[in-house]
């Protein structure tokens, strides 16, 4: 049964939804014409590329331009930038390193005596204390006996300085500190010999260089004296080429050329582990060809014990003089190894001819009395005497200023 059309409520809802139904559509419609107003009204994005502007038609006929009254250039007729020069940087030559001025070698171990003095006193001082006691026993002399073969000085030379010592004093009587000094220091030179030549000869002939050898063990200094040996010769205004015959050790050639550079000297040098004799050869060879006054031979060092070593060294000084005769062979000894020095000093001596000796390392526990007992043994003088670590610390060895620096003032 349908309802009544009289019924109020139905009615009424039914109305009430068509009102809503009608605002719903009104609204979508609006919205729809709003968003449309504000999309057309947005300016429009600005783009990332830019705008390019085709370029323009040429004119022709009756809207062409007017041509320009000058004329135009050929392509022939235009020429070219003129080309800049590329920048030059000048080559730069090198510095040449500054040389050394080595110190002037007269005088120089007066100079080095306060050095010496303060490692060798012992031996004079310790004489002279003994000397002044009131009575000379028996046990005072064997005392100053002790005292000198502590100092390396040697048995011989020992008991002949005791024996000239006693006789002395026995007939000089009374012993004031001055009179002992004197006659202390007379014996001292007696037994060192001041006759001795000491000058290193380095003339050579009248058309060759004076060549010097050195000789000596491993470890006693030998090519640091090498290279200090020839600041002496510079010092002394000579021309010198060294020679690097030492290549059984690496860094002896390195070593040698250094020393060699920094007084002007021009080090010879031939591959690692080559042949010393032709080395020692081509030394003295560039010497002659460039007039040098000397050429120094740095030989490897060898053991005394070792004969087929010890051969070797007889070889180099046999290929070196066929150049010329050997103004110098000079033997470097380590004056902190004492009497065992004496031993390797006889060695050399029966192979190569000794001329000189070097006694390095002077100024530290070496005993001064090893420069008596060296010159007793070979025969032959000490020429130069280490005393320190500097480049100027090779001195000319001079008897009187050693015993100055023994005995003290």
């Amino acid at each position: 049964m349908l309802p009544h059309v009289t019924d109020t409520g139905w009615v009424m809802e039914f109305v009430i939804l068509a009102v809503v139904i009608a605002l719903v559509a009104v609204g979508v419609i609006s919205g729809l014409v709003v968003s449309s107003r504000k999309k057309k009204q947005l300016p429009p994005a600005p783009s990332s590329t830019p705008t390019i502007t085709p370029p323009a038609e040429p004119h022709v006929g009756e809207e062409a331009e007017t041509p320009r009254d000058t004329s135009r250039r050929t392509i022939e007729e235009v020429g070219l930038p003129p080309e800049e020069a590329p920048e030059t940087a000048e080559p730069q030559t090198p510095a040449a390193p500054a040389l050394d001025v080595p110190e002037p070698t007269a005088g120089r171990l007066v100079r080095l005596r306060a050095r010496l003095a303060r490692s060798q006193n012992s031996l004079g001082k310790g004489l002279l204390t003994l000397l002044s006691r009131d009575n000379l026993d028996e046990d005072t002399w064997e005392e100053i006996e002790d005292t000198l073969l502590t100092a390396d000085v040697g048995v011989a030379p020992t008991q002949e300085l005791v024996e000239r010592l006693r006789e002395r004093v026995r007939v000089l009587g009374t012993r004031t500190p001055e009179e002992l000094r004197k006659l202390l220091r007379e014996e001292l030179l007696t037994l060192l010999g001041t006759d001795f030549d000491r000058v290193v000869r380095t003339e050579g002939g009248a058309e060759t260089p004076g060549v010097v050898m050195v000789v000596g063990v491993n470890g006693t200094g030998k090519t640091t004296t090498t290279g200090k040996l020839a600041r002496v010769l510079v010092a002394d205004g000579r021309s010198v080429v060294l020679g690097a015959a030492d290549t059984f050790r690496a860094a002896a050639a390195d070593q040698l050329q250094t020393w060699g550079e920094r007084v002007g000297a021009r080090t010879v040098r031939g591959p690692e582990g080559g042949d010393p004799a032709s080395i020692a050869f081509d030394a003295v060879k560039e010497g002659i060809a460039e007039g040098a006054d000397v050429v120094l031979i740095d030989t490897a060092g060898r053991l005394h014990t070792k004969t087929g070593l010890m051969d070797e060294l007889g070889k180099v000084k046999r290929v070196v003089e066929k150049h010329g005769p050997l103004d110098e062979i000079l033997l470097v000894l380590d004056a902190t190894t004492g009497q065992n020095g004496l031993v390797q000093a006889r060695v050399f001596a029966e192979v190569v001819d000794i001329t000189g000796i070097v006694l390095t390392k002077l100024d530290g526990t070496a005993k001064g009395g090893i420069v008596i007992a060296v010159q007793r043994e070979l025969g032959v003088p000490v020429k130069l005497v280490g005393l320190g670590e500097g480049p100027d610390d090779l001195a000319p060895f001079e008897p009187e200023a050693f015993v100055d620096a023994l005995i003290g003032d």
